[in-house]
């Protein structure tokens, strides 16, 4: 029995029963001997009063009463501990087949009314052919009583039928059909018949199960906290008997993961009823869409923070060892950026990525303080990502890589980090290992598309990429030129006087 709630189980609150079987003596025999020691004698004699409520002699509903009624019949009293017990009870005659609860909300009455329907025992060959009460009888009572009372409950066959004879094919069903002895007059259509019939039959309305890994919201939840003095109050009341309505709201609700609180105050606000009364779907989408994206911002930002205070108390907490050092396998060391190449050698810098927390990386990349959105963009991976702390500092370290190389005019900004920290989740990179080989692949990515762009430098409008015309070098006069001996100077004036007078002979 699911109950969020024991101030909605109540001896106050309402109940009635419904069976359409009647107790023969094997339903008897298997309830005291199979089903009692599986969930006890008191829940076997709580499906007994609820059997009794209706008579002997007829099938259906019983009165409508208070569950007072209950109580003091079972000796239980009507407070916490006893409305427990008797969801307990409830729960064992459920789980093993016997009992199926429902509730329906009043509106009327503001309250539950609890429907119990009994459900008929299994019979001894359906019972030993379902395997999980089975083994949970075998576990309450052991095996070799599990097969003694197998034996009890089943009469053999006589000898004669399990011979060889028996077996051979040779038996033979000789009954006759029905139409074989009887003859129906179909000719003739009493409706009035068939309408005194579908009047008087006991048509049920099915529950509606929650499954253990769903909570499924129903009429009930919403109109008990949906304001009574809403415009849109006489729209939520059609959805008690509507199904199909109501599974749209779950599907909502489950896609955008909302409480009952965030589905009252949508369906609170306007537009997202048609005006037949209808879910409009694509309005009622598209407002929780915005709730759920505004909730994951907050929670982020409570997670930055919470992430902030007990860093911050780490800090002060002298008494805590400091942490291990690990060491870098000299197969992954990364190269030493030029901000760092007269500070550090190579095995020092791999070691500070190693083993460092991000926060103080950073700041031996700037010489004054971390610029605020450089610390909330890697604050956000940490706390909400999960990345280890290795592998931000390896994201830091590709990161000024980029910045710090010759002819790359690539912008740091919130939404390129993001989009490498995002697909390093994807890769699942957690570990300094991991990551050091995803930026070499990175590199080498960028390496051949800027060899199959042929030298050219290409720039990005959008989504597309456009290629820029490519750099041209220019000829520098070389410093190492061979002096000009005298005789090679009078031979050029001579040329060049010829040439002279060539071209005034010319004119």
């Amino acid at each position: 029995m699911h109950m969020k709630s024991l101030l909605h189980f109540t001896e106050n609150h309402r109940y009635c029963v419904y069976r359409d079987f009647c107790l023969s003596s094997l339903d008897s025999r298997m309830l005291s001997s199979i089903y009692q020691p599986m969930v006890g004698a008191f829940a076997i004699s709580l499906y007994h009063l609820l059997f009794q409520q209706i008579p002997i002699e007829k099938l259906g509903y019983s009165l409508l009463e208070q569950q007072r009624r209950l109580f003091l019949t079972l000796g239980l009293e009507p407070s916490e501990r006893g409305r427990k017990f008797l969801i307990e009870q409830a729960s064992l005659l459920e789980a093993v087949g016997l009992l199926q609860t429902c509730r329906m909300y009043m509106p009327e009455h503001e309250d539950y009314v609890y429907e119990y329907e009994l459900q008929q025992p299994l019979s001894p060959a359906e019972f030993f052919n379902t395997q999980h009460l089975t083994l949970l009888l075998r576990d309450k009572i052991g095996k070799f009583a599990v097969l003694a009372l197998r034996e009890e409950l089943w009469a053999r066959e006589p000898e004669e039928f399990s011979g060889p004879t028996a077996t051979a094919g040779h038996k033979e069903n000789i009954s006759l059909a029905f139409y074989d002895i009887f003859e129906l007059n179909t000719h003739v259509i009493d409706y009035e018949l068939e309408q005194a019939l579908s009047e008087v039959s006991t048509a049920r309305q099915p529950g509606v199960r929650l499954s253990d890994d769903e909570d499924a919201l129903n009429y009930a939840d919403i109109i008990l906290r949906f304001p009574k003095d809403s415009v849109n109050r006489e729209h939520v009341e059609k959805l008690r008997f509507n199904h199909e309505q109501m599974g749209i709201i779950n599907y909502v609700v489950n896609k955008y993961d909302l409480t009952t609180q965030d589905l009252c105050r949508l369906l609170d606000e306007d537009g997202v009823f048609a005006v037949d009364g209808s879910i409009a779907l694509e309005e009622l989408q598209r407002k929780a869409n915005m709730h759920f994206r505004q909730d994951k911002r907050r929670q982020e930002q409570r997670e930055v923070y919470a992430g902030k205070v007990v860093s911050f108390r780490q800090n002060e907490e002298s008494q805590d060892p400091a942490p291990l050092e690990h060491a870098v396998e000299m197969e992954y060391y990364v190269d030493v950026p030029v901000q760092f190449q007269s500070k550090c050698d190579i095995h020092q810098y791999n070691m500070m990525l190693r083993n460092e927390p991000y926060t103080k990386l950073l700041k031996t990349f700037f010489p004054g303080s971390v610029p605020d959105n450089f610390l909330d963009i890697f604050d956000k991976i940490d706390h909400s990502y999960k990345l280890p702390g290795e592998v931000i500092n390896v994201l830091i370290h590709y990161l000024m890589s980029l910045l710090t190389s010759s002819g790359n005019d690539q912008r740091i900004n919130r939404n390129f980090v993001e989009a490498i920290a995002s697909n390093m989740l994807l890769k699942q990179v957690n570990s300094y290992e991991k990551a050091v080989q995803y930026i070499r692949d990175q590199s080498k990515v960028k390496g051949k598309q800027a060899a199959a762009s042929g030298g050219g430098r290409t720039r990005t409008y959008g989504s597309k990429a456009v290629r820029v015309k490519p750099e041209i070098p220019i000829a520098q006069e070389s410093q190492t030129m061979d002096a000009v001996s005298e005789e090679e100077f009078e031979a050029m004036l001579r040329m060049a006087a010829e040439m002279q007078a060539s071209k005034k002979k010319g004119v």
